[in-house]
C-alpha cells in the first residue's frame, strides 16, 4: 500500500489537488493508495500532553504511516521551508520505527519559481535522519497557482509525466527493496 501525506493543514490547498492528481496516477497504475490528509488531524493532536500520550484519534494516522510500504510526501513551501504542521506530524509518529527503511519520494510545489526545492531538501535530511530510504526522483512544480485549471488540476502535460514517471519509478524502487 503506497500511502500518500498531504503536507499541510490549510484548507482548500493547491497541495491536496496536486495530490488528488498523484493519487489518480498510483490508482491508474493498479497501485493501491491511502492517503494522509493533515487537514483531518485530529484536534486533540495540538495539545502539549500529547507528546506524551498520543490520542486514540491520532491512530489512524500513525498506522497508516507504519503500514505503508512506500510514502510519497507533497509538501508545499511556506516561508522558505515545509510547513509546520508538516514537522509536527512527523514528530508526533513512533521513533525510529515510523520511517526506518520506509521507501520515501517527494513532490514539491510552491508559488515561487523553485518548486518547494528547499522543503523537499530539508525533508530528506530528516527522513534521513530517521533512516528512510530516499528515492532519487523528486518533482518539483514551480508557480503552482499558474499550473492549476479551474477544476484544480495540472494544465501542463509535461508535468503529469513527469509524476506519472516519478510513481512508475517508486513503486519498483518500493517492489525492488521488497525482495
Amino acid at each position: 500500500m503506497m500511502t500518500l501525506l498531504v503536507g499541510t493543514n490549510r484548507p482548500g490547498s493547491s497541495t491536496r489537488k496536486v495530490a488528488r492528481q498523484v493519487e489518480e496516477i498510483y490508482t491508474e497504475l493498479k497501485t493501491p493508495v491511502h492517503v494522509i490528509d493533515l487537514a483531518l488531524l485530529p484536534p486533540a493532536i495540538f495539545d502539549p500532553g500529547a507528546y506524551n500520550e498520543k490520542p486514540a484519534a491520532f491512530r489512524p494516522f500513525s498506522d497508516a504511516v507504519l503500514n505503508a510500504s512506500g510514502l510519497v510526501v507533497i509538501t508545499p513551501e511556506y516561508n522558505g521551508g515545509a510547513p509546520g504542521v508538516l514537522k509536527y506530524f512527523i514528530d508526533m509518529l513512533k521513533f525510529p520505527e515510523s520511517f526506518e527503511r520506509r521507501p520515501v519520494a517527494f513532490v514539491g510545489l510552491a508559488a515561487g519559481v523553485w518548486g518547494a526545492l528547499r522543503p523537499v531538501e530539508q525533508l530528506q535530511m530528516i527522513f534521513g535522519y530517521r533512516n528512510a530510504l530516499l528515492f532519487p526522483e523528486r518533482v518539483f512544480i514551480p508557480g503552482v497557482g499558474q499550473q492549476l485549471d479551474a477544476d484544480g488540476r495540472l494544465k501542463d502535460p509535461d508535468l503529469v509525466q513527469r509524476l506519472r514517471k516519478q510513481a512508475q519509478g517508486f513503486i519498483q524502487f518500493v517492489g525492488a527493496l521488497r525482495r
